[in-house]
């Protein structure tokens, strides 16, 4: 039997899947027995699993039809604790202690502000997650937000204060250190050329990066630069014709996927969260951990927690393309305070999201 079962529907690279891979690393770590339950054994942060972690394929081929394997999982194995991520997982997983009648706890977390994610949807199940989660969410024994304004919004849908917990997502570990200091072997950053400002996220409309590109339009009007974006997702299209309408090919670099995207913020020179809603926006605390300013869209929630409303970063208007390009050229005028920036970030490490994650589990 498992202290603690971690259920996902894949390891695909996204900023969920990478803190709940440090959050294993971290059990494992501190002696408790891990397994990890997949829909799917697949995704580029597979290999940062530990071997000491036991990988349960559910071998579903899509998530809703893995909830037999799910329950018949929790009654052969019995794990003391469940801790699920994202909507439809949360769901499957509560749904699953349900049909079973088992006695595992559950404890499902939220990485998104859910009203302002349905709103900003295009999909019906995203448009009524909002009341699938007053609806079922109550099944579990604890419901972990990873911001104070997350744990807001599902307030007001509805939940329990007494249900909803706060715990800051483990984003600052030993090993970010180590990828922030490595080489990055890309000819932008040789010494001597133009300053780079970086964007990291999923290609996704919330990312809202035509917006980030449309700002770095006017930044360069007024010095040189480069824009670089690292992840994938299906707005890829769309991103590359606005850099070619807006004749940034040059200038403007969209590679994809990177394992190591932390040496890529350490070595820029300003990073920039240009989303129109979010949780806790990870990738702002990797960056201010590497000592990089930062200027972020004031969207809900965590940006303006997490800069203390301006304190440790630039906060612009969601949307504000004119206030982002003119925050990203003041920050490239003012000198780098990285040893601030680092101690903030510290305060979101690993130690204190896994003490969080133990009394919410109840996991000794």
């Amino acid at each position: 039997m498992s202290n603690v079962a971690i259920f996902l529907t894949s390891l695909e690279g996204g900023g969920v899947e990478r803190v709940l891979v440090n959050l294993t690393r971290g059990f494992i770590e501190q002696g408790l027995s891990v397994d990890l339950v997949l829909v799917k054994v697949e995704g580029p942060f597979l290999p940062l699993v530990p071997s000491e972690v036991n990988i349960i394929d559910l071998q579903g081929k899509r998530l809703i039809t893995s909830l037999p394997a799910l329950v018949r999982y929790l009654k052969e194995n019995k794990p003391q604790a469940l801790l699920s991520a994202l909507e439809d997982t949360n769901l499957v997983a509560l749904w699953s202690r349900k049909i079973g009648g088992v006695s595992t706890r559950m404890v499902v977390s939220v990485h998104n502000t859910l009203s302002i994610e349905s709103q900003n949807s295009t999909q019906l199940k995203r448009r009524i997650s909002p009341y699938l989660a007053r609806w079922f969410y109550p099944w579990a024994d604890a419901v972990v937000t990873v911001s104070q304004g997350a744990a807001d919004d599902l307030i007001k849908l509805g939940l329990s204060k007494e249900l909803v917990k706060v715990i800051y997502n483990p984003v600052v570990t030993p090993e970010l250190f180590k990828k922030v200091a490595e080489p990055v072997d890309h000819p932008w950053f040789a010494p001597g050329s133009p300053p780079v400002i970086l964007g990291v996220g999923r290609l996704e409309k919330q990312k809202d990066f035509p917006m980030l590109i449309r700002a770095f339009a006017l930044v360069q009007q007024q010095r040189p630069a480069k824009l670089m974006i690292l992840g994938e997702g299906k707005e890829r299209p769309q991103l590359e014709a606005l850099v070619q309408e807006l004749g940034l090919t040059a200038v403007v670099a969209l590679p994809g996927f990177v394992a190591n995207p932390y040496a890529y913020m350490a070595a820029s020179d300003v990073f920039v969260l240009s989303s129109l809603f979010e949780g806790l926006p990870t990738v702002l605390i990797e960056a201010m951990a590497g000592g990089t300013r930062v200027v972020s869209t004031d969207c809900e929630s965590g940006p303006a927690e997490i800069l203390e409303h301006g304190r440790y970063g630039k906060l612009v208007p969601v949307g504000d393309v004119k206030g982002m390009a003119e925050a990203i050229i003041k920050s490239l005028e003012e000198p780098r305070n990285s040893e601030a920036l680092r101690q903030k970030a510290a305060e979101y490490s690993l130690e204190n999201a896994l003490t969080g994650y133990r009394q919410v589990l109840n996991v000794s």
